[in-house]
């Protein structure tokens, strides 16, 4: 995928000046903590992170060891070794946090909410996992039994993010569905398994239409024409998870920490929000 850097490092640290200021007047101090100093700006760890998304680079060993240094060798003059940088890892997760909500979408009303499996190892290896042995749980998706995690993730018909949560494996896709929807009024299309009858009303009373398909045996009822044109429009979601798993390194079973593996996932949303070209489909903002 094409990326200027030049753009990309300028958005960053112009964030990253306003974190830094955040962060030095924080209500709540950190205490004695020490942090060694480090000759990567937060900018420049960010940028390589959001980078490597956007790279050819499976592996994050051998982007950043052949081809950080091939492709970006004078962008980045005073990059750390690779073990030191993999220890500062964990301090990019609330920046990437706060970026990717400074990222967020606009509200046009029309909506689509789908989740994803996030394997953390091989269906064979999960008595010997030890990584995730506390937080992954046992889930079913449509391609089967996994281990790990659910990424849930609403959109607007223009391919934007509108909110992201991760859950456990065996969390039900309903759940998380009012929180990550609490500030959306208008049409919410989602497929079979959002269908409740409580939780329709509960999103219906607050100004949100849940717009789902019906399940064998159920009552069929009618439907406005635009709801239904809509409710057939809902592979847009799916095609966002095709590309953060094709294109962003989203998915991957080689993670040796938790809190990397979440910096891994978020790093794989900022890029996806830079992006130009997002899958949209053409319809009138909601009402």
């Amino acid at each position: 995928m094409r990326y200027d850097i030049v753009a990309l490092y300028y958005f960053i640290d112009e964030f990253c000046k306003t974190y830094e200021e955040w962060e030095r007047h924080r209500l709540l101090p950190g205490g004695r903590k020490r942090l060694r100093h480090c000759r990567l700006r937060l900018s420049e760890m960010l940028t390589i992170m959001v980078v490597f998304h956007l790279s050819p680079c499976k592996t994050f060993k051998w982007y950043y060891e052949g081809y950080v240094p091939f492709r970006h060798g004078y962008d980045f003059p005073e990059r750390v070794d690779y073990d030191r940088f993999v220890q500062l890892m964990p301090r990019l997760f609330l920046p990437l946090h706060l970026l990717l909500f400074s990222l967020t979408g606009e509200q046009t009303g029309i909506y689509f909410m789908d989740a994803t499996h996030l394997p953390v190892c091989h269906n064979r290896r999960i008595q010997r996992n030890r990584v995730f042995a506390s937080m992954a749980a046992r889930g079913k998706s449509t391609m089967g039994w996994f281990y790990g995690f659910k990424l849930h993730l609403v959109v607007n018909h223009k391919g934007q993010i509108m909110a992201v949560k991760i859950t456990r494996g065996n969390v039900d896709d309903r759940k998380p569905a009012e929180e990550m929807t609490a500030k959306l009024k208008g049409l919410l299309c989602a497929d079979k398994g959002y269908i409740c009858a409580a939780l329709f009303k509960r999103l219906y009373q607050r100004g949100l239409k849940l717009i789902a398909g019906i399940r064998k045996g159920m009552k069929n009822i009618l439907m406005p024409m635009n709801e239904k044109i809509l409710r057939r429009k809902r592979f847009l979601v799916e095609t966002v998870f095709d590309i953060l798993k094709s294109e962003m390194n989203l998915q991957h079973t080689r993670h040796r920490s938790p809190i990397n593996a979440a910096v891994n996932i978020l790093a794989a949303l900022v890029p996806y929000a830079f992006r130009t070209n997002k899958p949209t489909i053409k319809a009138k903002p909601y009402p």
